[in-house]
């Protein structure tokens, strides 16, 4: 295991203190040690970079088929198990 030098230490009470300051020093690629009453309990890394979105958009154009209509339900009303409920 090695030990980074450069990583940053804090105790819980300091981290509540100063969260945003920690996160952004996470998202600049460093390490947080948090500790409890100096004994380390967890570390905050940074995750790994996604890769970028190579979806172009459209790209399934023509691909699908709509069957019916979009606006009207699929089931007729007098199948609807709520409606039903209502009439009682």
């Amino acid at each position: 295991m090695s030990y980074n030098m450069s990583m940053k230490i804090a105790n819980i009470a300091e981290l509540k203190n100063r969260i945003s300051e920690f996160v952004s020093a996470v998202e600049n690629g460093e390490e947080i040690e948090v500790r409890r009453r100096n004994v380390p309990i967890a570390r905050i890394v940074p995750i790994e970079k996604s890769k970028v979105n190579t979806t172009e958009l459209g790209c399934g154009r023509g691909t699908g088929k709509i069957m019916g209509s979009l606006t009207e339900p699929f089931m007729p009303e007098s199948d609807w198990e709520m409606l039903r409920a209502e009439e009682k």
